[in-house]
């Protein structure tokens, strides 16, 4: 089968030969069909990351939907044909690389069903993005009539969060470029900002001069996630997913910082897949690459487009 990997930390990705992996006791085998791209990918194969042990040579890749085609002994929470998803980062890591097209997983990993209707290449860009777009929001909630500003909205997580704010009730900020100002407003955000237009800190503090409620960073690093917290309003809540809230800071301040981890589940991911298929939430623009494009890709901004999500369509 052909899968991307790296041989050690830091290496370059690329295409090679492996053998198809056999499903053990208690596995899944997957013929994967497509594979979401997330940031972290890049970030794992680097060694920038080490959440677990890895094995090398490292499959990259945790998001994937795929066909069961065999189950291991003793597998039975899943059936030969099933159409599935979910997200594979499990220990050692590598060991269910998801750039590959096929992955042998235990069956209880956080693996959820694919809706009747919903393609593939969209299920696999569903569980990072979607489900840490719904996870920050259920940390927020309630948010009927508060206001939320979301930095970094365009991306595949953004696009989620912005969604689900709006559907909590809240009143969005989207931080985005010019580009994606009219898929934001599109989406229910109430205003944007494109912060190469218009310093974000400044037009935010004019337009809000009594606070915002809450705030949910993507990208910023932590003298950028402090300075953009200083708009929250005592009792307010941020979070960042770049892990550099100064909790302790923010609480001496009236303020709740979270740095977010992702609380992966089968559940989780079922309620993102539901609320795709179902037109609740709308996914965002996905550009589709082959295997032969993942390891040009992995060095580019197309692992991190400015808008949507990158999904490996085998």
């Amino acid at each position: 089968m052909r899968a991307i990997t790296v041989t050690e930390y830091g290496a370059s990705p690329g295409v090679v030969d492996m053998p198809m992996p056999e499903p053990g006791r208690g596995q899944v085998l997957l013929k994967v069909r497509a594979a979401g791209m997330n940031p972290m990918d890049r970030t794992l194969a680097s060694g920038d990351w080490k959440p677990m042990p890895a094995t090398f040579p490292m499959v990259l890749g945790a998001d994937c939907a795929g066909i069961v085609e065999t189950l291991g002994e003793e597998a039975s929470r899943f059936s030969v044909g099933d159409d599935l998803f979910g997200q594979l980062l499990i220990p050692p890591l590598g060991s269910a690389g998801t750039y590959a097209e096929y992955v042998a997983v235990r069956e209880d990993a956080p693996l959820a069903r694919v809706p009747v209707g919903l393609d593939d290449v969209v299920a696999a860009a569903l569980p990072t993005a979607g489900g840490a777009g719904l996870a920050l929001v259920d940390l927020l909630e309630p948010l009927t009539d508060k206001t939320v500003l979301i930095v970094g909205a365009g991306g595949g997580v953004g696009s989620f969060a912005t969604q689900f704010a709006v559907k909590a009730g809240g009143k969005v900020i989207a931080n985005v470029r010019a580009r994606d100002a009219e898929r934001m407003r599109a989406y229910g955000a109430v205003e944007t900002v494109d912060h190469t237009e218009t310093p974000l800190l400044d037009a935010v503090r004019q337009a809000h001069p009594d606070g915002i409620d809450a705030l949910i960073d993507l990208v910023s690093d932590a003298s950028g996630f402090a300075e953009l917290a200083s708009l929250v309003g005592q009792g307010g809540t941020t979070v960042t997913t770049q892990y550099v809230a100064d909790e302790k800071a923010l609480a001496a301040s009236g303020i709740t910082g979270v740095n977010f981890a992702l609380p992966s589940s089968s559940e989780l991911f079922e309620r993102v897949a539901e609320a795709v298929a179902d037109g609740r939430i709308v996914a965002p623009p996905i550009t589709r690459i082959s295997v032969e494009e993942v390891p040009a890709a992995m060095t580019s901004a197309q692992s991190r487009p400015a808008s949507g999500k990158t999904v490996i369509a085998f």
